[in-house]
């Protein structure tokens, strides 16, 4: 019988792309000559000064040059109006922090956003009551998202991302955290909370019941709403993308629920893969959408390219323990974040436990440069190398909000 050749549904990526994908599983770069530098290993140059990246990264933040590839560069802006006040730049950075300090976010397209957030949440999926005003307006939702994402085409491709951040912060607070969340029942509310993501089909009988019950909270409201907006604009291959890490996320809050309940504190190593799921990557990993381009799936799921992923998102989420540490200390019981983890499991002291979780995400900070220029090396298609660029701006966006953001977070006198 004669060959039929490929499927039509296979891929048909660019020639680097396919030698790229051709070399077996789980073998990633190294199939094509590079190395793929361990977790905890030290770069294999010496470190450039806090806040320069290495020449091979700063070709990936400029992204891909050469014919054709000019509208892969930063995306031309829809034209703005006089911008308003500029807002002031707060706050210092963790001494120490390995980051990359980013632009102040264009206040025309923060002021912008926050209007319409709130709009969002007040109006369409009645989010907080009026007491929550202020720590609503005080997360600068808008300021994160804009600097996050500066490559966004227009106000309506930030907005993708600004429900969806908001909506994941309302099911961690009001299930998880301080405004009525609790460990216990936590994994029959997550389940529910993620068929607004995910939607139930079952029989006509049940189906209006379920229906009813995605407007019959708030964490609901906000993640069916959200993912309405978002399932419009993505594939459906991000729709789905988003979907596996926000369940990547919701297996990661049911961990740390489980270790509060029987009041363990895991061994770092513990935390640390903790950490991988109850973390940020659902963010990131949305950079294409967010940017008006895709990253096809095939080279969305290489196992270097998922790498990357799970560093930048580790390296955020430390970048949030950091910040958040006092905020943290100051509220009741106790929380679990990487410095009170390396405290008790290693018999350092509050100031030395910090200090080492600086370290660790300074680690984790040079494995994702050199996962990424690995990357970029092995396979240099210009959707591979936009994205490559997407992620690593939006871990500098994502330290730029919480050194900022006074309002939420202030340092330990650590120095």
């Amino acid at each position: 019988m004669p060959d039929p050749g490929p499927s039509p549904l296979q891929s048909s990526l660019p020639a680097a792309a396919a030698r790229f994908g051709a070399h077996g599983h789980g073998r990633g770069v190294e199939a094509v000559g590079c190395v793929r530098p361990a977790l905890f290993a030290p770069p294999a140059q010496p470190s450039a000064p806090v806040g320069t990246p290495s020449p091979a990264l700063e070709r990936i933040l400029h992204g891909p040059s050469g014919l054709g590839t000019a509208g892969l560069s930063l995306a031309r802006r829809e034209e703005s109006p006089a911008p308003p006040e500029e807002l002031p730049a707060a706050g210092r950075p963790i001494p120490g922090l390995y980051h990359h300090p980013v632009p102040e976010p264009d206040p025309v397209r923060v002021e912008e956003v926050g209007r319409r957030i709130k709009a969002w949440a007040v109006d369409e999926v009645e989010l907080y009551p009026p007491e929550w005003e202020d720590q609503f307006d005080g997360f600068s939702v808008g300021r994160y998202m804009v600097a996050c994402h500066p490559d966004a085409p227009t106000v309506d491709h930030l907005m993708l991302a600004t429900r969806l951040m908001v909506a994941e912060n309302v099911v961690d607070d009001c299930y998880c955290e301080d405004h009525g969340g609790s460990p216990v029942g936590l994994g029959g509310r997550l389940l529910l909370a993620h068929t607004a993501l995910d939607p139930l089909h079952t029989t006509g009988e049940y189906q209006p019941e379920w229906t009813a019950s995605l407007h019959s909270d708030a964490p609901r409201r906000a993640y069916r709403s959200a993912m309405e907006y978002f399932a419009r604009e993505a594939t459906p291959s991000q729709a789905d993308r988003f979907r596996h890490d926000m369940a990547r996320l919701h297996l990661g809050y049911l961990a740390e629920a489980a270790w509060a309940e029987t009041d363990y504190v895991p061994e770092v190593w513990e935390y640390l893969s903790m950490r991988q799921f109850n973390n940020f990557r659902p963010c990131p990993t949305i950079t294409d959408t967010v940017g008006g381009y895709e990253l096809p799936a095939d080279l969305h799921a290489q196992p270097a390219m998922q790498r990357v992923i799970a560093l930048a998102g580790n390296a955020t989420t430390i970048v949030n323990d950091l910040y958040s540490y006092t905020k943290e200390l100051a509220s009741p019981g106790r929380h679990l974040n990487l410095p009170v983890v390396i405290a008790e499991r290693e018999g350092r002291s509050v100031r030395d436990a910090y200090l080492k979780a600086v370290e660790v995400h300074n680690d984790l900070m040079h494995a994702f440069e050199a996962a990424a220029t690995d990357l970029a090396a092995a396979c240099p298609v210009p959707s591979v190398l936009r994205f490559l660029r997407g992620v690593a701006v939006w871990v500098d966006g994502n330290h730029h909000w919480h050194q900022t953001n006074t309002y939420r977070y202030s340092l330990p006198d650590f120095w």
